[in-house]
């Protein structure tokens, strides 16, 4: 594992929060992540890459978790603290030239907006539409990195956002071209009922790609 110094620690809601901290050389593919921890804690946690390929910083995005053994700790953070990083593992790695048809769709729930900020800061000239699920509209985590025309926060715990109901709801009623390329991050049961309607609407098994948060 390699020392990183941290630069900040940003507050987006109470529980949220997105750690920056020095690159320190590290190599990623945007849709990979990395494995966080303590000096001298055996207790790591993985959490996506939020910042951009070409960042000269790297950055995580963090939901305290009640009980949670790393992510409290975390948040205690301070500028000039070190973290110590592995990585970076994972196959939802994201490369638009990959692609012969580049019309993008990404799902996400929660904190699993992450790689996909990643990949909006990227590759800033992609063609995609962003559905974020999430309780609350202040969940709504760095919505103005994004293009406000390209995104859609779903908000199930209160009627502020662009569609009162979960992600499954919005994307139920919406229409899908076949060939559009999908990409789902957040808890298991939204992938597979994403799942199910993006292939009832025509879009092949291949053209659909998930990573599970836990």
């Amino acid at each position: 594992m390699k020392k990183h110094k941290v630069i900040e620690i940003r507050s987006l809601t109470d529980t949220t929060f997105v750690i920056r901290m020095e690159r320190n050389g590290l190599n990623f593919q945007t849709g990979q992540f990395i494995l966080l921890g303590l000096n001298g804690a055996t207790d790591r946690r993985e959490y996506s890459v939020y910042s951009g390929e070409e960042d000269d910083y790297l950055e995580v995005l963090v939901r305290e978790v009640d009980g949670g053994k790393v992510s409290g700790k975390l948040k205690r953070l301070k500028p000039g603290d070190d973290l110590y990083v592995d990585g970076p593992f994972g196959f939802f790695k994201f490369a638009p030239s990959n692609f012969e048809v580049k019309k993008f769709l990404f799902v996400a729930t929660g904190t699993g907006i992450s790689p996909f900020h990643s990949f909006v800061k990227t590759h800033p000239a992609l063609d995609y539409r962003l559905i974020h699920g999430v309780r609350l509209a202040e969940e709504a985590y760095d919505h103005n990195d994004f293009e406000e025309d390209r995104i859609v926060l779903c908000t199930s715990g209160e009627m502020k956002g662009d569609f009162y109901g979960r992600v499954t709801g919005y994307l139920a009623e919406k229409e899908i071209d076949e060939d559009t390329n999908c990409f789902l991050c957040g808890n298991s049961e939204m992938i597979y009922e994403v799942f199910d309607i993006l292939t009832g609407k025509g879009v092949p098994v291949s053209n659909i790609y998930s990573e599970v948060y836990f």
